[in-house]
């Protein structure tokens, strides 16, 4: 809802009325300040014993949003972000000034309230309201209570709204942030230093993706939002900042929306020397049980109609492997152009010039993603796409990379990260090539840091793991935009 809006003009005319009535009577609508004592959930608990029909003589001073007005006022729900409690408000508990004053009230308007505890005789904990101030008025409508706000667009455009509104959208943007905390707290616990590097950056690396560009008007030159931390984060482990270093992290990448995509994005991002891609993949299975736990105090969840059962260890299959199984196709010993024929066999479209990695990657992607449902670690993907992990040290054609799935989605991706500076400059200078030939996600050459690998990177393990995946799983949520407090939408002229 709009306060420009044509049709909203009576409410919110009646609504003026009414505050420029509080003015009138000596009541500031927009006050600076209120002490309370208590969220409503502490009452709660605290008062759980008390039999119905008891009152005491304990006074509490609560504040939140008016969300159900019964009886001409003399009851009201009043809910903070803890939860309900209902404001009892009786001609011999207030003072006819303040009685008068209630009529001013409607359902949004944001009220503290002073009063005693007492238990209905149903059975209701309620505070006797002795006396009471008006916070906030609003002056915009909620949508009728028994229905709800059901317009996903407007869900999505007015968080605000949904928010005030639905205790789904709620419950499930706070177990987000359980989420991110337990991952944090266990990584911190773990001796991981937890750092930022920036947001801008000269070069877009890190990731095969195509960036938003922007320019500097100071420095002159163009600059683009991060599409991945990786090449900064490995920076810190050459300086030696510490053995082990994550970022939770926004990234953005100027690609499709889709109910699993989002351009701004949040990522957990990490790096440990003296460790290799098997090691993360232990890491990944941790940090997902953790979150799991968090939220849930158990590592089997229900997503849609499936159970996800994150007990591990989980399964682990190679790339190739799989596609062989799915598609009765042994790719790994094809050269680029039998690997490009069998995938059109295969009814798999790959461009004429696709090297022998995006071809399997295609097929991949095409005949096994769907069949991943349970936690899988796919393994030692095609080195040709992964121009930033070793090769695997027993197949030459393949890299000591992996990428995790659950549901059929891609929720981590992690190496053995490449620390040879003559190989990587070498893997960019080809990564350039496919540039040169139309791959506009090809990534391109940094030759700081390819200049810092050549002060020494240790072995070192990485891993990326897509923060809102895992919430939407975690939470049973349909789309991206149900875990993204602000999701990115067309602008609505």
């Amino acid at each position: 809802m709009s306060l420009f809006e044509d049709e909203l003009h009576y409410t919110i005319a009646t609504r003026l009325e009414k505050r420029d009535a509080l003015i009138e009577a000596g009541h500031e609508p927009y006050p600076y300040r209120f002490q309370r004592t208590h969220y409503n959930q502490d009452l709660h608990t605290q008062y759980d014993a008390l039999e119905s029909g008891v009152e005491t003589e304990d006074v509490v001073r609560l504040a939140g949003r008016i969300m159900a007005i019964r009886n001409n006022g003399m009851f009201l729900d009043l809910h903070d972000t803890s939860g309900k409690i209902q404001a009892f408000c009786h001609k011999e508990s207030l003072d006819e000034d303040l009685l008068a004053i209630l009529k001013l009230l409607d359902v949004g308007d944001m009220v503290g309230v002073e009063g005693s505890i007492r238990r209905t005789p149903r059975g209701e904990l309620s505070v006797r309201v002795k006396r009471f101030e008006i916070l906030c008025k609003a002056l915009l409508q909620l949508p009728e209570k028994y229905h709800g706000l059901t317009d996903v667009e407007v869900r999505y455009r007015q968080r605000y709204l949904d928010l005030i509104v639905n205790e789904d959208s709620r419950h499930t943007l706070r177990q987000r942030s359980k989420i991110v905390s337990a991952m944090r707290r266990y990584l911190d616990d773990k001796g991981y230093m937890e750092v930022e590097t920036p947001m801008l950056h000269p070069i877009a690396g890190g990731a095969s993706a195509n960036p938003f560009v922007t320019h500097h008007y100071s420095l002159d030159q163009e600059m683009c939002l991060r599409i991945a931390p990786e090449l900064y984060l490995k920076r810190l482990i050459v300086g030696g900042l510490s053995d082990k270093v994550f970022e939770i992290n926004r990234c953005f990448r100027n690609e499709g929306i889709s109910t699993r995509h989002n351009p701004e994005f949040t990522s957990i991002e990490l790096y440990e020397a003296y460790s290799d891609y098997n090691d993360m993949m232990s890491l990944t299975e941790t940090l997902v049980q953790v979150a799991c736990l968090a939220i849930h105090g158990d590592l089997k969840v229900e997503y849609g109609d499936k159970t996800l059962d994150f007990i591990g260890p989980w399964k682990r299959a190679s790339m190739v492997d799989l596609v062989t199984e799915h598609s009765g196709v042994d790719f790994l010993p094809l050269s680029e152009e039998e690997a490009r024929q069998k995938a059109n066999d295969l009814g798999v479209y790959v461009e004429p010039t696709d090297s022998w990695g995006k071809v399997v990657e295609a097929v991949f992607a095409e005949k096994v993603e769907a069949h991943l449902i349970q936690p899988t670690h796919v393994i030692d993907l095609p080195r040709d796409i992964s121009p930033l992990s070793k090769v695997h040290r027993h197949v030459a054609r393949l890299s000591e990379r992996f990428e995790t799935y659950i549901n059929g989605w891609e929720i981590a991706n992690a190496f053995s990260e490449l620390s040879d500076p003559l190989d990587q400059k070498a893997r960019f200078e080809d990564q350039m090539k496919e540039r040169a030939s139309g791959d506009s996600e090809a990534q391109p050459m940094d030759e700081d840091y390819v200049n810092a690998l050549g002060y020494g990177l240790p072995p070192t393990g990485g891993l990326g793991l897509g923060i809102d995946r895992l919430v939407m799983l975690l939470t049973n949520s349909p789309s991206i935009r149900d875990v993204i407090l602000f999701p990115t939408l067309k602008v609505k002229h």
